[in-house]
């Protein structure tokens, strides 16, 4: 390697680099817990109204349940959408991948990267976007609150680190 590549890979080396990923209460185990439940508990009323005669009532407790299994899982499919934020000394790197899979990639040079917050006097942060070139995209917009603010302190200072270095 010469003295060249040497400088420029040391240049290229992240000073950041963070996994945003949409936050879900209920993990995989518990919609498991939750599915058994909500079966049981339809099963349940299913006899019950087959006993009394009313057959007509048991096609809406299987599409409760069938509508229940379709919320969860569209859930769970828009929980596969993510973004991975880089920032080295040339580079501002921003990669959104859909739930489909599809990556769409945003490059900034850091030091013409702005960092704009907007907030809300009781909620906080309610959006966060990086622009530069005539270029802008948004960042972290399915973050909770708490996942915002920390991401801004961090991204913030890692973007003024590029810069002064």
């Amino acid at each position: 390697m010469t003295e060249g590549n040497a400088e420029t890979s040391i240049n290229d080396a992240p000073i950041f680099s963070a996994e945003l990923t949409p936050y879900r209460s209920l993990g995989f185990k518990g919609f498991k817990i939750l599915l058994m439940i909500a079966a049981a508990m339809s099963a349940v009323h299913v006899l019950v109204f087959l006993v009394i005669g009313a057959w007509p009532i048991v096609f809406f407790f299987g599409l409760d349940f069938v509508l229940l299994f379709g919320a969860f899982w569209l859930n769970y499919h828009s929980a596969r959408a993510r973004e991975e934020v880089s920032v080295s000394r040339t580079d501002v790197s921003v990669r959104k991948f859909a739930p489909s899979g599809n990556m769409i990639e945003h490059r900034f040079n850091p030091f013409w990267a702005r960092f704009s917050i907007k907030r809300h006097q009781e909620i906080g942060i309610v959006s966060m976007r990086i622009s530069g070139d005539g270029r802008q995209t948004d960042v972290g917009s399915f973050l909770n609150r708490d996942d915002r603010e920390t991401f801004a302190v961090a991204f913030s200072r890692a973007l003024a680190t590029a810069r002064s270095r």
